[in-house]
């Protein structure tokens, strides 16, 4: 079983394609309160003076947290906004501490790098960000991008992996290849609220519709009802049971 047709391999065994989902009503997931939110941001010292601008990831050269500082950079020489990249360091990744300490030096007013594994803050930053970027350069998946979509927020991915089986380019989402691309459509998104919410609403529905753990489970029972049952008749040679008559 493999989550992307571009996985598959020349095997004579069938392969299957299961795309991975979301749970709704996890802590990532689930609907939060105005007082929640606010909790959360107060925590964390988060301004919401100006729109947000969020990426959620690990510290990852390949999440490209760099690119979307100098996205964020350009974009803000036409929009007012607020940057915040949250995420962890990777336990198996040696480069993750320097990246993420590389990234803390372009710390300003604007732009906050939050270093936490706190679901319920990933949750209040989805829902009020004004747009969600994943700028990764290689994606396997990429269920930040899911989890944005579902909470109605427009996101921008890089043009990669699985992010291009959730994002349809200009109808759900954007898709972008390079910071220039990803800045422009910041500024288009955070300026215009009509096609904030036309994106928003479009993901949300792609999320319900193909992307949620009912879909999922849906499959895996259709897989494994898919596999051939195999009976032996018991008192065989290899039945363990030697030596008896009838």
């Amino acid at each position: 079983m493999l989550s992307l047709p571009e996985y598959a391999q020349k095997l004579s065994a069938p392969q299957r394609f299961i795309m991975p989902a979301i749970d709704p009503f996890s802590t990532t997931n689930k609907e939060l309160s105005e007082e929640e939110i606010a909790d959360r941001f107060a925590h964390y010292d988060i301004p919401t003076d100006l729109p947000l601008v969020v990426q959620v990831s690990r510290f990852d050269k390949w999440k490209d947290p760099q690119g979307v500082i100098d996205a964020f950079r350009l974009a803000r020489k036409q929009v007012g906004c607020t940057l915040v990249l949250v995420g962890n360091v990777a336990t198996d990744d040696p480069e993750g501490q320097e990246v993420f300490e590389s990234l803390c030096r372009c710390s300003d007013e604007h732009t906050r790098i939050l270093s936490a594994q706190d679901s319920a803050l990933v949750n209040a930053l989805q829902r009020r960000a004004a747009v969600v970027l994943q700028k990764s350069i290689r994606e396997g998946f990429g269920l930040t991008v899911t989890e944005a979509m579902w909470k109605g927020t427009p996101v921008i991915g890089g043009n990669v992996g699985g992010i291009r089986h959730q994002i349809r380019d200009e109808e759900n989402g954007f898709l972008v290849d390079s910071v220039e691309q990803a800045a422009d459509r910041i500024v288009q998104i955070i300026k215009d609220p009509k096609l904030r919410k036309k994106l928003g609403d479009k993901a949300r529905e792609t999320v319900r519709e193909r992307f949620l753990l009912t879909r999922l489970m849906e499959e895996w029972l259709d897989l494994i009802g898919a596999f051939e049952a195999s009976f032996r008749l018991r008192g065989g040679p290899n039945d363990g049971r030697r030596g008896q008559t009838a």
